[in-house]
């Protein structure tokens, strides 16, 4: 009897040895990159707020639509966004302009964008950047 069970022993473990080695061959999950970006004002405004010295009382905010724009070799939708927020001294100074790139239907990155980037883009207002608030300076 005591050699059934050191059979079955190493049986279970073998089972379960194969059991998490095939756990390393399944394949990853592949994620389509260009899955329309529906929270992308969310996901701006949550990421921007973090970049901005003081991202209360920002004037001029605009954002354009998600659009399919070559970037590279690839195609990945990209929103542009305006705005003129205080410097660490509390001034203002001027619109700036930022280029967020989409993967998979979340933000990628959000950079300054150059002249090129967001030539020719449609700006509509963009009244949750200029209304956002921290802490108790909110206005109700």
């Amino acid at each position: 009897m005591g050699r059934d069970l050191t059979r079955i022993v190493w049986l279970s473990l073998l089972a379960l040895t194969l059991a998490d080695c095939s756990s390393f061959s399944s394949k990853p999950k592949v994620v389509e990159p260009n899955i329309f970006p529906a929270e992308y004002k969310k996901e701006i405004l949550d990421t921007l707020t973090s970049m901005l010295n003081n991202p209360r009382q920002v004037r001029d905010a605009s954002i354009t639509e998600p659009v399919l724009r070559q970037t590279g070799r690839d195609e990945r939708y990209t929103v542009c966004v305006r705005s003129n927020s205080r410097d660490a001294a509390g001034r203002y100074p001027g619109v700036q302009e930022r280029i967020a790139y989409f993967f998979g239907g979340h933000l990628n990155q959000l950079i300054d964008a150059t002249e090129n980037h967001c030539a020719g883009a449609v700006y509509k207002p963009f009244p949750e950047l200029e209304k956002f608030c921290v802490g108790n300076n909110c206005k109700s």
